[in-house]
């Protein structure tokens, strides 16, 4: 007895020992594990298989790699998660032996399919299964299940890249049982090859760009519009020259060179090598020529859809603002992020628009939809706000008339946005909210808040129902702080509600860089791209500088919301910690103690917020000012409290602990000053 009949007659009896392997399988990332009993049945050592499903392209033949791929593939999509397959096995010897596989798909939280987990066992000796797998009848199951699975896989490409992404996958070269693929497209006058898939493709990297009239075999089948099949590919180095040192180093055996024609033109090539093939029979020519014409339908479609896109995006990109004005002690950033996907052209907008006497109008929107005519109807849409507000009108009259306009289009489409007016010189914001979200506001302390700005109804709706009301609410920026405004796409996600996205927002935001540039920049990477980018992203981001002030005079503002608890606590605990930096920290008691009363006296007797500053004054003689200003115009009042009153002392705290103390008329509300002697050292 000959050692390799030996060797074989041993295998068989470890298969028939063996009799059944488990194995699991990662289908994000191919990781395969197989148990002990797995490996023999595919005639594997444990230190040879590195764990990876590709590697098994030496045992599973890939006509049998094709039926394992559409059988994953169909429970997958089904739901139906069990499946149930017969495949061949080539062992080293070449002998080739039958296996059954029965596999579960599991799925995450998402519903989506992650892993396939299941039992393989030899079927040596079941006649039965060997008489239901007929070599013939086999075959053309093979063929029909390429074409079906090719077919399914490029009927949901969208765009060119998708196509390609298709063909060049995981299972791209299994799709048409062969070991390398090159796809080229026109170009002019040229062919350009966009992908080379395989092992040792990359060696036809430098011919990515050639001429369509050029003597290569997949150039002539395209200018030709005929397929050519070659059975020994080294053949081909005597008549093209110029090919011979790739098919050296390509090391393969045979090759198909398929013209892609679609509407009777030919807009690219293929081609599939093949190791081990040494002859093209009526069916594999058949099947070669067939998964072309499918291929070329494809392309024709997603190139068309890519021309259409690059359209809708130009028109797009013309209707947003080419530049963004330049804003006195303040800080401007936008973005426009489309949709991975589609048609990557919607309804979102932003735009930053010059008012009279030195203020900017700064506005973000969304128009219903993800099409070319949302686009339009978007840039219609800003041309009309930008008008209305550079008339000087309030922010209410600006979204009222804004809404009157669209309702007049001849559209069944509504938009939402927010509009707010910006004044550098104070940092007061007027803000409306037309459906839209909120803005949010950083703080100087790092803090994000979510200002209670009331909405009225969508523009176009709110004018067909009559309801063109639009309360207007005043935010204070104070020098340092920031101000955000976005579309839903960049909060919004299938398994999440709004207020979990604007809350996530919120902590991205307040763990983001200082700058108005790289602030948008950061939102843009930590949040557009974990939803997936399925929806459009419109952001803006104002920033009003800091006012330090000088290194002999320095200065700090907050700003301390009045249904905010923890901002007063926060203001005091600033005001003392820079004071003991600036090396003044003698005075902190008495500049906390009337900080807190006239704060105090702000937040409960006006309707609003404070804004505190304290700045150091180098005199002589050198003092420490604390300005609190709010909204109300109304003077405080010195009171006379009995001894037993609980209340009415504050004022008097303030005369009793500051130099001296004032009020001073603002055009919108008041600021009360006060002023405390700094020791002389």
């Amino acid at each position: 007895m000959t050692s390799a009949k030996k060797s074989h007659i041993d295998l068989e009896q470890r298969l028939l020992l063996t009799g059944m392997g488990s194995f699991d399988w990662d289908l994000d990332s191919g990781e395969l594990d197989l148990d002990s009993s797995a490996l023999v049945l595919l005639d594997l050592l444990p230190d040879e298989f590195p764990g990876v499903a590709e590697y098994l392209e030496g045992r599973v033949p890939p006509e049998e790699a094709v039926r394992i791929s559409y059988a994953v593939t169909e429970a997958v999509t089904t739901g139906i998660d069990l499946y149930g397959l017969y495949f061949r096995v080539r062992h080293r010897d070449g002998s080739t032996h039958l296996c059954h596989a029965r596999g579960r798909i599991l799925r995450d939280e998402e519903n989506r399919a992650v892993r396939a987990v299941g039992v393989v066992r030899t079927a040596v000796n079941d006649a039965t299964e060997l008489a239901a797998t007929d070599p013939r009848e086999e075959r053309r199951q093979g063929i029909a299940l390429m074409v079906q699975g090719t077919t399914e896989a490029l009927s949901r490409a969208v765009t060119v890249d998708d196509v390609v992404a298709v063909l060049s996958g995981a299972s791209g070269l299994d799709r048409f049982a062969a070991d390398g693929l090159v796809l080229g497209l026109v170009d002019g006058e040229d062919l350009k090859l966009i992908a080379l898939v395989g092992q040792t493709m990359q060696a036809l990297d430098e011919l990515k760009l050639h001429k369509v009239d050029e003597q290569l075999p997949l150039a002539e089948a395209v200018l030709t519009r005929q397929p050519r099949f070659v059975g020994s590919l080294p053949d081909l180095g005597s008549r093209y020259t110029r090919l011979g040192p790739y098919i050296e180093h390509m090391e393969l055996d045979s090759a198909a060179f398929l013209p892609l024609v679609a509407q009777d033109r030919a807009i690219g090539g293929l081609a599939l090598f093949y190791r081990g093939r040494k002859e093209f029979t009526d069916a594999d020519r058949n099947l070669c020529i067939g998964l072309s014409g499918i291929v070329a339908q494809s392309l024709q479609r997603a190139m068309l859809f890519d021309e259409e896109r690059d359209l809708a995006k130009s028109l797009q990109a013309t209707m947003l603002p080419r530049d963004i004005p330049a804003v006195t002690d303040s800080e401007v950033a936008v973005r426009y992020h489309a949709a991975w996907g589609g048609r990557e052209v919607g309804g979102d907008f932003y735009d930053v628009i010059t008012l009279p006497r030195g203020r900017i109008g700064v506005v973000v929107g969304d128009v219903q939809g993800h099409d070319t005519h949302a686009a339009a109807i978007m840039g219609q849409l800003r041309i009309a706000l930008r008008a209305f507000a550079g008339e000087g009108h309030p922010p209410a009259t600006v979204l009222s008339r804004t809404s009157r306009f669209l309702a007049e289009l001849d559209t069944e489409r509504f938009a939402t946005c927010t509009y707010a007016q910006f004044d550098p010189a104070t940092g007061i914001v007027r803000a409306v909210r037309a459906g839209h979200l909120p803005p949010l506001v950083r703080h100087v302390n790092g803090r994000v808040g979510v200002p209670r700005v009331r909405g009225g109804l969508p523009l176009g709706l709110a004018t067909e129902f009559g309801m063109e009301d639009y309360p207007e609410v005043r935010l204070d920026l104070v020098p340092g702080e920031t101000l955000v405004l976005c579309t839903d796409g960049l909060v919004e996600d299938a398994g999440l509600d709004l207020d979990t996205g604007i809350q996530n927002l919120a902590e991205v935001l307040a763990a983001g860089p200082e700058r108005a540039e790289d602030l948008a920049d950061h939102l843009s990477r930590a949040l557009w791209k974990r939803w997936g980018s399925s929806d459009d992203v419109a952001l803006l981001v104002l920033r009003r500088l800091p006012d330090p002030g000088t290194l002999q005079e320095p200065r700090i503002h907050r700003y301390v919301h009045q249904a905010d608890p923890e901002g007063l606590a926060d203001a005091r605990a600033a005001l003392r910690e820079h004071l003991a930096s600036w090396g003044l920290g003698a005075v902190a008691d008495d500049v906390e103690v009337a900080a807190g009363e006239l704060l105090v006296n702000a937040l409960v007797h006006t309707d609003g917020g404070a804004i505190l500053t304290l700045e150091v004054l180098t005199g002589p003689p050198r003092r420490v000012r604390l300005w609190v200003k709010d909204r109300s115009s109304t003077r405080p009042r010195m009171g006379s409290p009995v001894e037993t009153a609980t209340s009415g002392r504050g004022l008097l705290l303030v005369e009793a602990v500051t130099t001296r103390w004032g009020v001073e008329p603002r055009g919108e509300g008041k600021a009360v000053w006060c002023e405390f002697a700094v020791p002389e050292a």
